[in-house]
């Protein structure tokens, strides 16, 4: 038998198999399986789909996760949503059986933090800049370079500071985080054709996609770019036909979404976090039993440190696959970075009005700017 006719024998029980899971209503096991590997098996299956029924059965809670990411993203884009389902279920002794909703099937972004908020879903991954409408003090993390390298990222939102400031406000806007996910700094990312862009001199022109935030644009503007709002779901279109010169997620969003082959260079400019977080229905959780609330906490806990572990490799991967494409990366000398950090930085007196809106007053900004500088309990790989 010819490889291509295995290959297409076992494509086709893989479907067959995830048919009949979702059929029976057993979607979750379908997704397991399918991460596993396991579905071209029919015994495979068959045990995977026993191991959640009879899981689910025996939990006295259940709680639907969404993200806008299939399962695989973790490879480039570290997620971890199977990893904190399995965490949560065995955190909580059993209690808490997790139903996932990946890719983005309930919605994402902004979608996805409503449906927390109003208690929809008890659960959801989603960007701290698609959060910051719904609990502005988030939306700190987008000064430019306050955090923007990842250690100066896990430093800041695991720190006492930030959970004693930022954590009571996010509560009363009805939410409750459960851990903040680092996937690497934003980039300046410009499509085919373009010039690498070294200092803040190469950005004169430029016509710079932004999404809807105002400190980005900002940001932007003082370092002399053209900012240009486009709808996420636009941009890749409007990177291929000139509409916008360069974008500014991080190198593994650019590889899962698709811009693989619409991109020339890619320079590490290490100014804001592309970071995410999950956040739950704050009502939901603080109705639960304490020792449920605090295996969920835990099982938080041990997802982030696992995050934490998987950001180099994930990174690894996804400049792997664009540099195929011909993408070229460029990484700053320290005098480089300073020219960006002294074109648009958060020390600018242009910033000072976003960080007494959002901290609540300079003093409080102060606190959490000593945070982001102090070594935490955890470490994690810079780009």
């Amino acid at each position: 038998m010819t490889n291509e006719i295995l290959n297409d024998e076992l494509a086709s029980a893989e479907r067959r198999n995830f048919l009949k899971l979702t059929a029976r209503g057993a979607f979750t096991a379908a997704l397991v399986a399918g991460a596993a590997g396991t579905l071209w098996s029919e015994e495979a299956v068959a045990q995977t789909a026993k191991e959640e029924k009879d899981r689910q059965a025996a939990a006295e809670h259940t709680m639907t996760i969404a993200t806008a990411y299939v399962l695989g993203a973790s490879r480039s884009y570290p997620i971890m949503q199977l990893d904190l389902k399995e965490n949560i279920q065995n955190a909580t002794n059993g209690k808490v059986y997790v139903k996932l909703a990946p890719g983005g099937q309930l919605g994402a972004g902004g979608a996805l933090v409503q449906k927390v908020q109003g208690g929809t879903i008890q659960a959801a991954q989603h960007s701290l800049s698609n959060f910051a409408p719904f609990a502005p003090a988030a939306d700190l993390i987008n000064l430019p370079y306050f955090c923007g390298a990842n250690q100066k990222f896990v430093n800041l939102v695991t720190s006492d500071a930030w959970k004693a400031e930022v954590h009571p406000k996010i509560e009363a806007a009805g939410f409750k985080p459960l851990f903040y996910v680092v996937i690497d700094p934003r980039v300046v990312a410009v499509r085919k054709g373009g010039e690498a862009v070294m200092t803040p001199e190469d950005m004169a022109g430029v016509k710079f996609r932004v999404p809807g935030s105002a400190m980005l644009q900002q940001y932007y503007r003082l370092v002399g770019a053209n900012p240009t709002p486009v709808a996420w779901g636009e941009t890749p279109s409007a990177i291929k036909q000139g509409v916008a010169d360069a974008l500014d997620p991080s190198v593994g969003a650019l590889y899962v979404f698709g811009f693989k082959d619409i991109l020339s260079h890619v320079t590490f400019t290490q100014a804001v976090p592309d970071s995410q977080v999950f956040s739950m229905n704050l009502e939901w959780f603080n109705g639960l039993p304490a020792d449920v609330q605090q295996g969920i906490e835990f099982a938080g806990e041990i997802t982030a440190q696992q995050n934490l572990a998987k950001v180099p490799a994930a990174r690894a991967y996804a400049m792997s696959e664009l540099s195929k494409s011909g993408v070229e990366f460029h990484s700053l000398s320290q005098d480089q970075l300073a020219m960006w950090q002294d074109a648009g930085g958060y020390q600018k007196p242009e910033w000072d009005q976003f960080k007494v809106e959002l901290a609540g007053s300079m003093d409080v900004f102060a606190k959490l700017d000593e945070a982001a500088s102090t070594m935490g309990r955890y470490y994690v790989h810079d780009a």
